[in-house]
Order: C-alpha cells, then structure tokens, then sequence
C-alpha cells in the first residue's frame, strides 16, 4: 500500500456560502458558491443519505468500502482491537463564506440512546487563518430561556450570551460535543471530528434551512435540546479549550481532545520519518514527497497504516489527523 493523495470532496448546494479558499487553498480556480466544505478522507455521508460525503478512492470504491474489507492494513491492530473497522475520524477543510448558524452536536451517550448511533461529534478547529467564533454560553442559560430563543428565533439574545473569540492562524479550538457554536464569516480552517453529520440548529433565521422541519435530528425540539449544554464557559474552563499558536511537535489541539482525535504539525527541511499509522494529511506549504508520493501545498492524501514509516523528503509543512490512539 502506498499514500494516496485525493480529489476535492465538497458536497454541493450547502446552506452556506463558501468554497472558493478552498478552491485557492488546493490550486483550483472556481468554485460553486455553496461548497464550504471539504470531506477529506470520510467514511462519513451527511445525514439522511447513503452517499453524500463519502470520499472516493482512485478505483472508484468508497473509503469506507476498502477500509471494512481490511481494516488492519488501514487502520494497524492495536486501532482494529479496540474500534474494530471504524476510522474514528472525519476530517474537513472548511470556508465559511458567512457567519454559520448557532448549532450543537451530541455527544455519544446522546447519540447512542435517541440515534443508535456509536459516536457523538466533538470537534475541533486548527485556523489557516484569522477568524471570529462564538463558543459555549457565558453564563447558565435556563431549559425555558432556550426553548424560547430557538422557537422565536432571537438570534441576537442567543449570541449575547454566547463568548465570542478571535483566533488566529495556528490557534486550535477544541468544542466538546453538546457545546453551542458558530463559525465566524471569512473563517479557513482544518477540523477534525467524530465521523457522524449530527447537528441541532439553534439557529436558521436567514439562512436556506428549514429549521422547524429539519433541526432536531427528527426527534423533536422537546427531546433534542436536552442535547445542549446550558452551562457557564468562563475564565479556565473556557481557556481549557484553546491552543493559540503553532508547535512544532505533538498535537496542536488541547489535552482535552487527545480523546477523540489528534493533529499535528510537521516541519521537514531535509528528511523526516514519521511513524507508521493511519492518517490524514493536508499540506500546508512548500513541496516535496511523502513516501515517494510527490505533494505540495494545497495536497490532501491519505496514509494506510500497512504504508509503514513515512519518510518525508524536501521543505513543507504538513498538518497530520489521527485518530485517538488505541
């Protein structure tokens, strides 16, 4: 097996503007107008189909299809002992052309009694460039305060109590599962998260979203909004979930993502080997090859576990997603 490097993947017709960094950022030029995201490396499909999403190998089989029909030379034993053929990971490049709604995701308790499904979706964001966000309510919100924000739709109560932050290229922002958020406007960054497409949407004023009909997972607004942490995020417990700047070794996110997935920065000038896993690579700068794989900025690819030590020859700096380690 050798590293495969991918097509773009970005689902058309989003409920968002965006797409066209993205286009820049891989060396293209256009890009439809609602293309904010792109699917690299997914064994995912967006909620409610089969196929959307998931990402085609060169063969024209699915990710997902190679993966289940030998899981330990993608994914390594130590991974397939303890997740069996499920990558654990879902990694996006995302522009937003505009300001997302307010949404949550649920986490895998959430998921697994009202969904049957085995994953929440944390998440977390490594800016490729400056961007305002909204995370988690500044102060306790009561269960009737939200019901009445999402029925009435009274965005602006629901952003004064949420904290904005501006980060930075190179900061990391981690957002645990059932945490409000929203992307700012002129947001590129990398996320990686549990592989599912679970959103509740807090928020659909003025966006093309049928919010009433298609915001609560089909479980009802009664039943999903128990989904939502109501909690206070202040002072550390907020500065817990932000990694400002870039490091050169390990994860970039905060610890408290370690759980659920991992990104890290790789700079070679030369030659570096780099350990045998599976994995997700985006190239950042500069240009060279990866395991005889020639990339340059703007590549995504793919590294089964089976490739064995990458070496990484030239000057470029990589972003590597993994999952968790088993």
């Amino acid at each position: 097996m050798r590293p495969i490097a991918l097509e773009a993947n970005q689902p058309a017709d989003r409920f968002y503007r965006g797409g066209e960094r993205i286009a820049r950022f891989r060396g293209a030029t256009g890009a439809a107008e609602f293309t904010p995201e792109d699917w690299v490396g997914s064994t995912t499909s967006l909620f409610g189909d089969d196929s959307v999403g998931l990402t085609l190998l060169p063969r024209g089989e699915t990710l997902a299809d190679a993966v289940a029909a030998d899981p330990v030379a993608w994914l390594g034993p130590e991974h397939v002992a303890r997740w069996g053929s499920d990558t654990s990971l879902l990694v996006k490049l995302l522009d937003a052309g505009e300001r997302l709604p307010v949404h949550v995701h649920p986490d895998a308790g959430f998921g697994a009694e009202h969904l049957g499904v085995q994953h929440g979706k944390a998440e977390a964001w490594t800016m490729l460039d400056d961007a305002e966000v909204y995370v988690g309510f500044s102060r306790e919100v009561t269960a009737d305060e939200l019901v009445r924000w999402v029925r009435d739709q009274d965005v602006e109560q629901m952003l004064a109590a949420m904290n904005p932050l501006t980060l930075r290229a190179g900061d990391s922002l981690f957002v645990p599962a059932r945490v409000p958020h929203a992307i700012g406007a002129g947001a590129l960054l990398l996320e990686v998260q549990e592989p599912t497409d679970l959103s509740i949407l807090l928020e659909w004023r003025d966006f093309r979203l049928d919010g009433e009909r298609d915001g609560h997972l089909g479980l009802g607004f009664g039943t999903a909004l128990d989904a939502v942490d109501r909690s206070a995020w202040h002072g550390d417990r907020l500065a817990g979930l932000v990694a400002r700047g870039l490091r050169r070794t390990g994860s970039l996110l905060p610890p408290a993502a370690d759980r659920y997935f991992r990104v890290e920065r790789i700079e070679v000038d030369g030659t570096s080997i780099l350990d045998a896993g599976y994995s997700v690579i985006v190239v950042t700068d500069g240009q060279g090859t990866l395991a005889g794989l020639p990339v340059h900025a703007g590549v995504t690819a793919l590294t089964p576990h089976a490739v064995g030590r990458l070496e990484v020859a030239g000057q470029l700096t990589l972003l590597r997603c993994r999952p968790p380690a088993p």
